[in-house]
């Protein structure tokens, strides 16, 4: 009998993860793990289940009637939890928060095994953990801070399903993490809450363009390793936009996935204007058109907000609409991230 991973992704951006088995309903898989998803009827008649599937492959059966799930919603991925098995992993987005389910955020902690700084612009942290977490490539975890009560919200810049995980963290001079990782020693203990966060990789069914601004990096660091290990034959492009040269973090490790990836290749961008980089400017100025794939093209973008909006503004100007746009604003010392 197989059983399969179903993250469950509710809308206050909490994700939580059950195993299902290939004869269960994904409403009795997460019932059985105290996680209360909306229903009325369990028999496919009244429609209160009903989510959407954003991957994965699943059996809904012929047993609920066109009231409660019409044919067009089922061929436009929307699922009845209460008749829906897997047959593989899946990925579903529950339309009400986790607190309505009865369930809410997984705490676990970890173990400082690395602290490596890297100019005065950013700190790799990798952290060891007992039992790997689960989330999708892109999320973000928030991590107590030591002696503050305060937590930092960071992406994932590993892949899932790692006991050695690592975070990409902006240096902030002052900054409440940045001075605690100043001090760190190895073999500290950290508390982490999560997987969080709607920016991930979603199914892949056409070539990808991923916009990285700064430490904006690390989700897609995360996205590429498990593309790398999944589906080595992707089209990617990535364009890492930074302020200062000393920003340019990590580009040995880039440049290892364009070895792992044959239909991958990624460009570089400096903002500084005395830069002696060979590309200058925005990364909306360094956009070919064929990355674009006249519209056909699944974008991803993490940075700050400004370089968030500009990209979006010159999708408006450009008439060029991806047809998929997720993104992710983060800002400094701010532990709630804004995601589409």
């Amino acid at each position: 009998m197989a059983s399969y991973r179903i993250a469950l992704n509710f809308e206050d951006g909490v994700t939580r993860f059950v195993e299902c088995r290939d004869d269960e309903k994904v409403l009795d898989a997460a019932f059985r793990n105290k996680i209360n998803l909306p229903m009325d009827c369990s028999d496919g008649v009244c429609g209160t289940c009903k989510c959407r599937a954003e991957s994965g492959a699943y059996d809904l059966g012929d047993d609920f009637i066109d009231d409660a799930l019409t044919a067009d919603e089922a061929q436009s991925g929307l699922v009845l939890t209460c008749q829906m098995k897997p047959s593989s992993d899946c990925v579903i987005a529950v339309p009400t928060t986790s607190a309505a389910c009865k369930t809410g955020q997984q705490t676990f902690s970890a173990t400082v095994a690395r602290v490596v700084p890297h100019n005065d612009a950013a700190i790799v942290l990798e952290l060891d953990v007992d039992a790997a977490p689960a989330f999708l490539p892109g999320q973000y975890v928030n991590i107590d801070v030591p002696g503050s009560g305060q937590s930092r919200s960071y992406s994932f810049s590993s892949a899932p399903g790692e006991q050695r995980i690592g975070f990409l963290i902006k240096k902030i001079p002052g900054g409440l993490m940045s001075t605690w990782l100043d001090r760190a020693e190895v073999g500290a203990k950290l508390n982490l809450t999560g997987p969080l966060g709607s920016f991930y990789l979603r199914e892949v069914y056409r070539p990808l363009l991923l916009l990285a601004g700064g430490t904006g990096l690390a989700p897609f660091l995360s996205m590429l390793e498990q593309l790398a290990r999944t589906n080595p034959e992707q089209k990617v492009h990535l364009i890492y936009g930074v302020t200062r040269d000393l920003d340019l973090v990590l580009v040995d490790e880039i440049e290892t996935y364009a070895k792992r990836l044959p239909n991958f290749t990624f460009s570089t961008v400096v903002a500084d204007a005395a830069s002696s980089h060979p590309r200058k400017g925005w990364v909306t100025q360094h956009m070919p058109d064929e990355v674009l794939n006249g519209g056909d093209v699944d974008v991803y973008l993490c940075g700050p907000p400004p370089m968030v909006d500009a990209v979006r503004k010159h999708f408006d100007e450009s008439g060029i609409t991806p047809n998929s746009f997720h993104y992710e604003k983060f800002t400094p010392n701010v532990v709630a991230k804004e995601a589409a």
